[in-house]
């Protein structure tokens, strides 16, 4: 929509992120993995239809963002890959055509259950990719919350990086706390003060070059300073993508940007 407090946010997306992806080049991904938070299933569930339906999962906006399109094509064959080596860690992943049909669990909305990707898709990919040539296969992340968990989703996903398959955790990792974000809470000096040690920790976590080391970080997450206000407790859910994608990661060194939003800045992380 334009709002001027995105801007930092809609330049990475438009200009880092296509060129960490390589997108126009010979090294641009076949296909994307994409882990929303805004799927939630008691099992990792996979989206695998060849075309998906777009899921307008918020409400109170301008009419155009209920227009919205984004007609990159699916791929079963890729779906089936994340299937395959999620099964073969010890998950119990279900595939998902048409989102709804799988687990009732992964429904905000049960009126629009039979709805495809949703905003944690469609929206960061209209500004990385509008050309919407590359498939995209949506992942789900788990009730249970587990960082151990989410963690060995990403281990078990990892080898799908050598094959020229992008993975990308798509949620605010840095703070997702609505009501201290509208409220002006973001403002007291207190809060910035705790949201930066937050912030000092987290990265320090995720740029442990070591993957067993880097996962044993994660797993304490809750006990951090300014992790409640980041993200309250039973709101998990905008964090674990990046966990999926530290697990991901392999071994070796995460590199970092951050972008103001709203007045507080969100950091993003990759692998290369």
């Amino acid at each position: 929509m334009g709002d001027p407090e995105h801007k930092n946010l809609i330049k990475s997306m438009s200009e880092r992120v296509p060129s960490i992806l390589h997108l126009g080049t010979p090294d641009a991904p076949r296909a994307i993995v994409l882990v929303t938070a805004h799927w939630i299933g008691r099992k990792p569930l996979i989206s695998n239809g060849k075309k998906h339906k777009l899921y307008y999962d918020y409400g109170g906006f301008p009419p155009e963002m209920y227009k919205l399109k984004y007609d990159a094509p699916g791929s079963p064959d890729v779906a089936k890959e994340v299937y395959d080596l999620l099964e073969g860690a010890g998950f119990s992943p279900e595939m998902d055509e048409q989102r709804g049909s799988a687990d009732f669990f992964n429904v905000l909305d049960i009126t629009n259950a039979m709805a495809g990707w949703d905003h944690g898709v469609f929206v960061p990919m209209l500004l990385i990719n509008p050309k919407a040539d590359i498939p995209i296969v949506q992942v789900s992340v788990m009730s249970s919350s587990s960082p151990a968990q989410h963690y060995a989703m990403g281990q078990a996903l990892s080898s799908l990086r050598d094959s020229g398959v992008a993975i990308i955790g798509s949620g605010m990792p840095t703070f997702h706390n609505l009501r201290i974000l509208f409220s002006g809470g973001a403002n007291d000096k207190g809060f910035k003060a705790r949201n930066a040690q937050w912030s000092e920790t987290l990265t320090n976590a995720i740029k442990t070059e070591k993957s067993e080391e880097r996962g044993k970080k994660l797993d304490s997450w809750r006990e951090w300073t300014g992790a409640k206000e980041a993200h309250p407790v039973g709101g998990e859910e905008h964090f674990l993508p990046l966990i999926v994608c530290a697990g991901a990661g392999g071994e070796g060194n995460a590199e970092a940007f951050a972008d103001d939003v709203g007045g507080v800045k969100q950091y993003s992380y990759y692998w290369t």
